[in-house]
């Protein structure tokens, strides 16, 4: 017990990191469910090498 008083702060910050950890992780996959793509550039893929990696 006197471990997780004497860690508590770190304890805490480190559930808080796992939390947003998990929620970007939860969102990237319901992207890729619903098939939107994840490249965040916002410019046409035209002259992209990687085109076709992203957009099937």
């Amino acid at each position: 017990m006197s471990f997780i008083i004497a860690n508590l702060g770190t304890i805490i910050v480190g559930l808080i990191v796992a939390v947003i950890v998990g929620l970007v992780i939860f969102s990237l996959i319901r992207n890729k469910k619903k098939g939107k793509s994840s490249c965040s550039c916002g410019c046409g893929c035209g002259h992209c090498p990687n085109s076709s990696s992203c957009h099937k």
